[in-house]
């Protein structure tokens, strides 16, 4: 039978509501990562590269060499020591020139293995066609194949590997400084949360400086005091604790048997009757097998079917007003629920609405 396993999230309620940093609610307007991507070569392989059917890999090392005052036809080479790889990175907000930042580059021919590779430099291009970064150096793969003969041994994923601070960025992107008035954009948008993360500045700032434009938008306006610091203004309004809320979820994952239900979930007075109905079908062959030498005799196959249906007993749990999480946890498990029980269990609970939340299957 397969494991349940059940995850509740439970806090005792004499504990005081703990708040989350601004910093984790929400973040400036304009200030954001950006995509990088570039094509580009790794060189060094033992012999397993790219093979001679990935023809764009040739093409691109007949041209770095044609920069360099060697003339090779493409066609005319067979080089597998080399393979052509997509390289992206992300580039954060306000990076300057010289900054390392990690990068990440994955086959896209049909190399076998990176690994013990070396990067060419790679122009790193952003969505307006803009090279940011430079990226060059040894790739690390993480994982390994090994073996041969028809016996090998894969481990994670050769044909990715990373550069930890394998870019340089050569050029500063678009980003949008604090000015006189900041947008704070709120990572789960929520009304609730907005209009605390305005009455919390309100307060700690002692003035109005703050309101909610919609679910996902506050708009703050920098005090006199801070005009002309605003990195500092923003500096002490993301240290500001605020209580946020959330809606109710219960995530099921199926596959690896897993429930996670938060501790706010509130469960109305509902009485459960589970039980279990197994219909068994089984085919068995019966061989006739004619005695030796006898004339026009053939072998008779005769299938025998059986069927059978077994019918379990209900069981029932009642829960009553004010049950918590924990005794649903407990009494879905006390009668042997498997995974697949659970969800329609609790989808049925929902649709009867004794459970106030909303569940997600993954």
């Amino acid at each position: 039978m397969k494991r349940v396993c059940v995850l509740a999230v439970l806090f005792s309620s004499l504990l005081p509501a703990a708040g989350t940093r601004l910093k984790e609610l929400a973040s400036l307007e304009g200030v954001r990562d950006n995509q990088l991507m570039g094509y580009g070569l790794i060189v060094g392989l033992n012999s397993t590269g790219d093979k001679r059917q990935t023809v764009f890999s040739a093409q691109a090392l007949s041209n770095i060499l044609q920069r360099m005052g060697v003339s090779v036809n493409p066609t005319a080479i067979t080089v597998r020591n080399m393979a052509a790889v997509m390289v992206t990175a992300t580039l954060p907000a306000f990076a300057q020139p010289g900054t390392r930042i990690d990068i990440t580059a994955a086959a896209i021919g049909d190399a076998s293995n990176l690994q013990g590779g070396m990067l060419l430099l790679t122009p790193l291009k952003g969505p307006d066609g803009e090279t940011y970064a430079a990226a060059q150096g040894n790739v690390l793969t993480g994982g390994f194949v090994s073996g041969r003969g028809g016996n090998s041994q894969t481990v994670n994923h050769p044909t990715v590997g990373r550069v930890p601070g394998g870019a340089i960025v050569e050029k500063a992107p678009p980003s949008v400084p604090p000015s006189s008035k900041l947008k704070l954009q709120l990572r789960q948008a929520d009304f609730t949360t907005a209009a605390r993360v305005a009455e919390t500045l309100n307060k700690h700032f002692a003035a109005a400086v703050a309101h909610a434009e919609s679910s996902a938008v506050v708009v703050v306006d920098v005090p006199a005091a801070y005009s002309t610091r605003p990195v500092e203004f923003v500096a002490e309004m993301e240290s500001l604790t605020v209580e946020s809320d959330r809606l109710e979820k219960i995530i099921i994952n199926e596959k690896t048997g897993t429930i996670v239900l938060g501790k706010d979930v509130r469960i109305s007075p509902v009485a459960i009757l589970h039980g279990t109905l197994s219909v068994e079908v089984r085919t068995t062959l019966d061989v006739s097998q004619p005695e030796p030498l006898t004339p026009a005799a053939k072998t008779v196959v005769t299938p025998q079917v059986t069927v059978d249906a077994k019918e379990e007993k209900a069981k029932n749990i009642i829960l009553e007003k004010g049950a918590t999480v924990e005794q649903l946890v407990r009494a879905l498990q006390a009668i042997g629920s498997t995974p697949r029980d659970i969800i329609a269990i609790l989808q049925s609970m929902s649709s009867a609405g004794a459970l106030n939340a909303e569940i997600e299957v993954n």
